[in-house]
């Protein structure tokens, strides 16, 4: 259970600083960013265990640059495709 929160709160702020950091705006509310920070940790852990091998921890410093380049990712993605 205890995983999980981390999950949720690690995806929030990631979701929050993707937002901040990319240009221009992003109409979504506290849940879609939750979500997007999740699915960028999702994406960050599965590039970083690519390249660097291991495992992918919860709640460390470098999942948290991981998560918001990966949710930095898929807005830019996003942006690209939702046009």
């Amino acid at each position: 259970m205890g995983n999980l929160c981390g999950w949720i709160i690690l995806g929030f702020v990631a979701g929050l600083i993707a937002r901040a950091v990319m240009p221009g705006r992003q109409p979504m509310g506290l849940i879609a960013t939750t979500l997007l920070g999740i699915a960028g940790s999702f994406m960050g852990g599965f590039l970083a265990s690519l390249l660097l091998g291991g495992s992918w921890r919860v709640l460390q410093p470098t999942q948290l640059v991981g998560s918001t380049i990966g949710a930095i990712v898929l807005l830019w993605l996003g942006r690209q495709f939702g046009r």
